[in-house]
């Protein structure tokens, strides 16, 4: 074997050893299926790829006209590929589906409407804040109690009826400063390791200007995300794609 081929070789060991690492970041949340570190790893894979690919292709290209800061100083690789993430797009499927139509013992949109027209016109400050402050009010419910399923991505109408934990919180903020006229390229949900805790987490990241804003259930108050030391983020996800994050 020539060198350049053993040289090769290394490299591609480094590969593999970065991506089992970016995998290993992802245990938490093994437990409550949010991701398989199989999955995981083949994502980093493609993704390495992606991201080499559109380096190439996009050589001598203008900048995009927008660079968003990196979240919790993470490096970022992205990609369109929304629909790695089935709970994702059933909970965007569900929700759409349920307009005006959902009133059971486990949908709502009652409160919905109302809450969103007393928004409407303040500015986005304001808007970020009240949102956070009214979802925050719900109850924390773990989703083996609320749905007999170990992990379940609940529309905000279900959240509006029977609560949720980490991940429907974001939704539910994401869903309603989407309808208020935040754009969906300044928002995103954030799947972390909280460090501390060692445990999986989620929450929404606004951009405003270039400050990312935390809106977290664990924290009263919106903050700026880059203040958190103890998040490190695994995926974040809006409807144009989702980003897989390293440190």
């Amino acid at each position: 074997m020539s060198p350049g081929h053993r040289n090769r070789g290394h490299r591609n060991r480094g590969h593999r050893n970065r991506d089992r690492s970016a995998a290993a970041h992802a245990t938490g949340w093994l437990r409550i299926g949010w991701l398989r570190t199989g999955w995981l790893r083949r994502a980093a894979l493609g993704l390495a790829a992606l991201t080499v690919a559109l380096a190439l292709a996009t050589a001598g290209k203008p900048a995009e006209a927008r660079k968003y800061p990196k979240i919790f100083g993470s490096i970022e690789l992205f990609s369109k590929k929304v629909q790695r993430f089935p709970k994702w797009t059933d909970m965007l499927g569900r929700f759409s589906n349920g307009r005006n139509t959902c009133e059971s013992s486990t949908c709502t949109s009652k409160g919905w409407t109302e809450f969103l027209a007393g928004l409407q016109g303040k500015d986005v400050q304001t808007q970020i804040r009240e949102v956070h402050r009214a979802m925050n009010a719900k109850r924390y419910i773990l989703d083996i109690k609320n749905w007999n399923m170990e992990d379940y991505w609940a529309t905000p109408y279900q959240f509006l009826k029977k609560h949720g934990d980490c991940e429907d919180y974001a939704i539910a903020k994401y869903m309603a400063l989407k309808a208020l006229g935040v754009k969906i390229e300044d928002m995103r949900v954030v799947a972390l390791q909280d460090l501390n805790l060692n445990l999986g987490h989620a929450v929404l990241v606004v951009y405003v200007g270039e400050q990312p804003m935390l809106l977290d259930n664990q924290i009263a108050s919106v903050v700026p995300a880059n203040s958190i030391r103890h998040y490190q983020p695994v995926f974040s996800i809006n409807e144009d794609g989702w980003w897989l994050h390293r440190r």
